[in-house]
């Protein structure tokens, strides 16, 4: 049984530890409000270019005059997995989860017979990745001195992505990132970005897109617009993946600071029952000594 010295260091200590937890969910707070309007104002621009692109792609189809990066290298054997968390920790399972979806997949490619490569963006999924698949790593984008997320970063990586793609040294690019819902809630993603899969508009898309005359040709806008496409989407992940950190982190700081609270209450009753039995057998002592008397 700790003594009261050793008990009353605890609480210190888990005091102190609970002080850093509520400082660092306040500090996430205030972050994911602004990632969070981040990645929504992204939305309805990648929504709206993904469409016209849809639209594009629709009408070229998977011809062999068809830009490459939409109908592919015609061979479904060497995959990219891109694999996006964060540079730091202490955010609950959202690595995790990004890293299991990713290792799923690489699982399953590989029991096919297929080649794996693996791009990591973001310290913590090169951490877990190298565990079981450091044979399979080719890259690694190293983002922890940027302070906020810009579409040069995310245009960096696609333009590392396309330039192994014209070497032929993958067929089929894939990211993996978590899609932002709410504070509690983060959803893993898998996303093939090459060849583009973009689906063909609807509704109101559908008929903006027709009203429209393209000049040059639609293959030369697409062979422009394409690379540019692969950058939105991984731009669009990196401001989702950035949201979800926070609400991610948030939460898990939360019930820390809640453990923490409640470790507290326990470690002080056990200290005041200590406390008591001592005094009691102090109590004792004297009474039994003046009775001897």
């Amino acid at each position: 049984m700790p003594n009261l010295k050793d008990l009353k260091n605890r609480i210190a200590s888990v005091k102190s530890t609970r002080k850093i937890t509520k400082a660092m969910q306040m500090v996430a707070a205030a972050k994911l409000r602004r990632a969070q309007e981040a990645a929504e104002a992204s939305r309805p621009y990648t929504e709206r270019f993904n469409a016209v692109l849809g639209g594009l792609a629709a009408s070229v189809g998977s011809s062999e005059g068809a830009p490459i990066l939409l109908r592919g290298s015609g061979d479904n054997k060497v995959h990219m997995l891109v694999v996006m968390t964060s540079e730091r920790g202490l955010c609950g399972g959202f690595n995790t989860n990004i890293v299991k979806l990713a290792k799923q997949h690489a699982q399953t490619l590989l029991a096919e017979g297929k080649t794996v490569k693996i791009l990591t963006v973001g310290k913590k999924g090169r951490e877990q990745m190298k565990r079981d698949y450091q044979a399979h790593m080719v890259a690694h984008v190293d983002l922890s001195e940027v302070k906020k997320i810009g579409y040069d970063n995310a245009k960096d990586v696609a333009t590392d992505l396309l330039s192994r793609f014209d070497a032929a040294e993958f067929d089929v690019a894939t990211i993996f990132y978590s899609q932002f819902q709410s504070v509690i809630s983060q959803i893993p993603t898998a996303l093939q970005v090459i060849p583009a899969s973009y689906d063909a508009p609807e509704g109101d898309a559908a008929g903006a897109s027709a009203d429209y005359d393209y000049e040059p040709d639609q293959d030369q806008i697409l062979a422009d617009l394409l690379p540019r496409g692969v950058a939105t989407q991984i731009f669009a992940a990196l401001l989702e993946n950035g949201a979800s950190e926070q609400g991610a982190r948030m939460s898990a700081m939360d019930n820390a600071t809640r453990n923490a609270g409640d470790m507290i209450e326990d470690l002080t009753i056990e200290y005041n029952r200590s406390r008591q039995a001592v005094i009691t057998n102090e109590l004792i002592e004297i009474i039994s000594g003046a009775e001897a008397l």
